[in-house]
């Protein structure tokens, strides 16, 4: 597979529209240009779940790039995967994409033809693609339906800070539009989207909220799928969830809840397996490393890889068999119906979401009163605390757009976060650590003296962590 990323705008014309000038967008370039035909054969599943997701899949036929394409958004662009040209979506790309598609099958949706007039602004020695800007006349058939149109897409290479402005404007005076469509697709083919109403602004605050952290999710899906490691991100996805079905559930309707909680739960448990082992490895690394070479005693760098990593395949493991299973395609729906259908008893009021978010914080402060004045040193309760301010800090966050003092509410609670999580990470660590020193205690050629020295550190750290949170109380 070969993967791009794709800058592009689009642009809506008709037919008298006129194409500006080009050669003079930076100096010492120059326009070359071309015309192919392209037929592009688009897949999705019956209920437009990529599509759902801002993704297409076409099969590309006709020109230089030719193949199958997945196109899928991101903050800087849309990542390409390419792979090479069959007759029936790859297999490759098709396991890639079972969570987005919940296992579904995937059938040709629509099939659309372009006629492009190609204009490739480069360098003066034709090497460098400065930028590339599409004439094109479109025909789409979908079902009995047969479409045509015009538009102007844009591709940018390197240079797009510095014509990007220039080139928008000089189409703009020319007459063309910014597209209304985020690709070909979607003209012929609408996206499917909420079939729920929902009519104030404290209910869209939920809902959008909501469907924000189920996107992180989707993505997280994807990634790892392809092998990129975005755990941390899909678990705290996975955390303000779970915190929002707790602190507002009863503005949700129960019976489309259902046991979302412990399934989402359960998924983010196996992550935290690998997730842990990061954060320990990096903790213990970064140690050995200011540490002078005296005071490391024996092979223990190496030691704290090979044991942790003995504990992260197997973690992963069971994380890429979970995604493989029913149960985690069966949460992965939920979630979908929930994008599409929010679960929602009724539009809940500002007030409404105040008076759950105010209970939330009222528990948090509890627990960590309760923390400090009689279980100081008791790890459970702090880290009680901890998840209290978690849920704390989301639901401020859930009613920042609502409301402006949330955001000193988020800041205050995420503080309490930090410094408790920095606490529970000493726990951890030490326990791992005293695992760790009692196999180098007994294995020829180790000892235990360096797991002492960074179990201290930890103890330390630990100890200025709750001194911290007294700070806080």
């Amino acid at each position: 597979m070969k993967v791009l990323l794709e800058r592009e705008l689009k642009f809506e014309v008709d037919d008298r529209f006129t194409l500006p000038r080009l050669d003079d967008i930076l100096p010492d370039t120059q326009v070359v240009p071309t015309t192919v035909e392209l037929s592009s054969a688009y897949y999705d599943t019956a209920d437009g779940d990529l599509q759902s997701h801002g993704m297409t899949l076409r099969r590309r036929d006709g020109d230089d790039d030719n193949g199958w394409q997945l196109k899928v958004p991101g903050a800087e662009g849309r990542t390409e995967i390419h792979t090479a040209l069959s007759d029936t979506p790859p297999a490759e790309l098709v396991e890639l994409l079972t969570g987005i598609t919940l296992g579904k099958p995937l059938t040709n949706v629509a099939t659309i033809r372009t006629l492009r007039d190609r204009h490739r602004v480069v360098g003066p020695t034709q090497d460098r693609l400065v930028t590339e800007v599409d004439d094109d006349h479109v025909r789409a058939s979908m079902d009995d339906r047969l479409l045509a149109w015009r538009e102007i897409e844009i591709e940018f290479g390197d240079e797009t800070p510095a014509i990007a402005r220039r080139l928008v404007k000089r189409l703009s005076d020319a007459g063309a539009r910014p597209s209304r469509h985020p690709n070909k697709l979607a003209r012929v083919r609408p996206a499917p989207t909420s079939t729920t109403a929902v009519d104030t602004p404290a209910g869209r605050g939920l809902v959008d909220y909501m469907t924000k952290q189920i996107d992180a999710v989707f993505a997280g899906d994807l990634a790892l799928r392809r092998g990129i490691d975005p755990i941390h991100d899909t678990r705290v996805a996975i955390r303000r969830l779970r915190s929002t079905v707790r602190v507002f559930g009863k503005l949700l309707d129960r019976t489309a809840v259902g046991d979302i909680d412990a399934e989402l739960k359960w998924f983010a448990g196996l992550l935290g397996e690998v997730r842990d082992c990061h954060v320990q490895r990096r903790r213990f690394r970064q140690a050995l490393t200011e540490w002078p070479a005296e005071l490391v005693l024996g092979p223990v760098a190496n030691r704290i890889t090979t044991d942790l990593r003995s504990i992260e395949l197997p973690a992963r493991r069971l994380v890429a068999e979970a995604m493989t299973s029913q149960r985690y395609l069966d949460l992965l729906a939920a979630l979908q119906q929930w994008r599409l259908t929010p679960p929602m008893i009724d539009s809940p009021t500002a007030s409404a979401l105040e008076k759950r978010a105010r209970r939330a914080e009222r528990k948090a402060d509890e627990r960590l009163a309760e923390a400090l004045d009689t279980h100081a040193d008791d790890a459970a309760f702090l880290h009680r605390a901890r998840k209290a301010a978690k849920r704390a800090r989301y639901a401020a966050e859930l009613r920042q757009p609502l409301e402006k003092k949330a955001k000193k509410t988020v800041k205050s609670y995420k503080k309490i976060q930090t410094v408790l999580g920095d606490h529970q990470d000493s726990v951890v660590a030490s326990a791992t650590l005293l695992r760790l020193a009692r196999t180098a205690g007994t294995t020829d050629g180790e000892n235990g003296f360096t797991y002492g020295l960074l179990y201290a550190r930890e103890q330390q750290l630990a100890q200025e962590a709750r001194r911290k949170v007294r700070g806080l109380g």
